[in-house]
């Protein structure tokens, strides 16, 4: 009750229709007044308009009935009780409640600035009391119908008093039946009727409160200020527990070999690296031996092959102390470069920190510096890049003493140093620098093999990412992505991936989900593969007209949405001639 009441404030039920009256008025036109307004009370003014006290009906009573006098003698102020109790208009019911039971008074007046502007009654915080209780109520009886567990409460007699509607569905008993009996007599075994002797847990007990019918039950007594108040319970059919675990069983299954294969190859340390094709590999192998020693390493690759993600493996397996630092040679402003890579010193120009700066080379000493798209930096760069490679040692802007500095230097590019060298874009010098030990990441559609683990790891990572609970993919869309060619590698694959995550509605990824031009250009390609292959010399005459009347079917079969009547019109030809063919080139119509 406390806590109903604490939600409703006196402005907002308060009656602001109350009655007034000076210490002169007469008491006979004051219950005359009363009694035509229907009111109960009548508050005092003095002539200065303040608030003396308050009459009430009552009050003219008792005083007729103990004075024994004429009341139409008498005025406002000869039998007014002095002094009025008041709230202000941001109170709440609570504490006009208390306050009522503390002074014994039926009523309470509302002040602002020292006016009367409202009152509030018994019947007020009464009614408002019961209204939000039948609300309360009704909002509980909706709640624990939509409980998927039958409910059943018990009173300290044993005496059902809430069965809900999945109550009434597991038992086939309808509420009307059993609320106020007995549970006993239609469940003389009940859990609920041992916890009412006992007055203690039970939890997760497999019980059978009638033949054929076998659930997992749970009961607690109810305990309201220390008194025992009854039993409640919930139930719970284990068949449907199965059939949960049966479907969780079948959709664990479909991506069980994408575990499998992952697991595989996190026996070592290659949480940064993904891959299980022989040629990614064998790059692998060729990070783990150069991780062991200092020499510069130039990563070559596609955009989106993962130069980076490799760059990081070799950092995180050398063992060294320091930091790795990234750095994107194509974002750096020519007038910044040395600034950003050498740092500077208080003052060294105007608007500089005045702690001064460490640059790239300060930050990553002891450590790797990578150094992206190594294609794109500036040819007065390269020297200075150079200079510092070779003495192993930086100068600050602003200094005039040299640094000495320990880094290893991990470069990536998508561009072909070789013929940027050959145009004089790029410094030879700086090219060997670099290129001690080269590996050349192969694009992801050179890797088919590794699409089911990438996929397998965005889909958990995004599931995370996304608070979503996606259970896995369906085959066809694994053999769409696997098909598809992959222009952006895995960059464009993750890219897919997080757009079917986040899109999707149920709880696995389906075909309808992938974008639409990777079913184009996957179906087009397959189309160009059969056109191909008519045009091999090699090629049988009897394999090349099955091969193209296959093509020819399928097509029509994909036109007409799998209509057998309009696919055999398309083709001109019987549709008990195309069921043959379909049967015998064993085609799916369904695909």
């Amino acid at each position: 009750m406390s806590l109903v009441l604490k939600e409703i404030l006196v402005k907002d039920v308060m009656d602001k229709n109350f009655l007034i009256a000076y210490e002169d008025s007469p008491i006979s036109e004051i219950k005359e007044e009363l009694i035509r307004d229907y009111k109960k009370e009548v508050f005092i003014y003095d002539k200065a308009d303040k608030v003396q006290g308050i009459i009430t009906m009552k009050d003219i009573c008792n005083f007729v009935r103990e004075k024994e006098s004429n009341i139409n003698q008498k005025c406002a102020i000869d039998i007014a009780t002095k002094g009025v109790i008041s709230v202000s208009k941001d109170s709440d019911l609570l504490i006009c409640r208390n306050i009522m039971l503390k002074n014994n008074v039926g009523r309470l007046a509302v002040l602002k600035e020292g006016k009367i502007v409202g009152v509030i009654r018994q019947e007020h915080i009464r009614d408002f009391y019961y209204m939000k209780v039948e609300e309360t109520s009704e909002i509980l009886k909706t709640a624990i119908n939509y409980i998927h567990e039958a409910v059943c409460v018990i009173n300290n007699k044993g005496i059902v008093i809430v069965w809900n509607e999945n109550a009434e569905k597991l038992y086939n008993l309808p509420k009307e039946k059993i609320i106020g009996r007995p549970l006993d007599e239609f469940f003389p075994n009940a859990i609920n009727m041992k916890v009412l002797k006992t007055r203690k847990v039970i939890e997760n007990c497999y019980h059978e409160p009638r033949d054929g019918t076998h659930i997992v039950i749970s009961a607690a007594p109810i305990i309201l200020n220390n008194e025992f108040m009854g039993v409640v319970s919930t139930d719970k059919d284990v068949t449907e527990m199965k059939q949960l675990s049966d479907k969780l069983k079948k959709a664990t299954e479909k991506v069980n070999f994408l575990k499998e294969e992952l697991e595989k190859i996190s026996n070592r340390e290659k949480g940064l690296v993904i891959g299980k094709s022989k040629v990614i590999q064998q790059k692998i192998e060729i990070a783990e031996l150069a991780a062991k020693s200092s020499a510069p390493i130039l990563i070559l690759g596609e955009s989106g092959t993962g130069k980076e993600v490799f760059a990081k493996y070799i950092h995180k397996i050398s063992g060294l102390e320091g930091e790795f630092i990234p750095v994107n040679c194509s974002a750096i402003p020519r007038e910044l470069f040395e600034s950003e890579f050498f740092g500077y010193e208080e003052g060294a120009f105007t608007g500089a920190s005045r702690k001064g700066k460490a640059g790239y080379f300060e930050l990553a000493n002891n450590g790797t510096l990578f150094l992206d798209e190594i294609g794109d930096l500036p040819m007065d760069m390269q020297s200075k890049l150079l200079r510092a490679l070779q003495d192993n040692a930086i100068r600050r802007l602003g200094s005039e003493r040299d640094k000495e500095i320990n880094v290893r230097i991990i470069s990536a590019t998508n561009r072909d140093l070789e013929e940027l060298v050959q145009r004089k874009k790029f410094r030879m010098d700086l090219y060997y620098r670099l290129n001690v030990i080269k590996i050349e990441i192969p694009p992801l559609r050179e890797r088919k093999e590794d699409i089911v683990l990438f996929i397998k790891f965005f889909l958990e990572k995004l599931n995370r990412e996304y608070g979503k609970d996606l259970t896995g993919i369906d085959t066809d869309v694994i053999n769409i992505l696997t098909s598809y060619k992959w222009k952006g590698n895995v960059r464009e694959l993750r890219n897919v991936v997080e757009q079917m995550v986040v899109l999707c509605r149920k709880d696995f990824i389906t075909k309808d989900m992938i974008p639409e031009y990777i079913i184009h250009d996957v179906e087009r390609n397959e189309d160009m593969s059969v056109l191909d292959k008519l045009d091999k010399k090699e090629t049988g005459l009897r394999e090349l007209l099955d091969s193209y009347e296959k093509y020819l079917i399928n097509k029509a079969l994909k036109e007409s949405k799998g209509n057998i009547a309009k696919a055999a019109n398309i083709l001109k030809i019987p549709r008990s001639t195309l069921h043959y063919k379909i049967d015998n080139y064993g085609i799916n119509v369904n695909d």
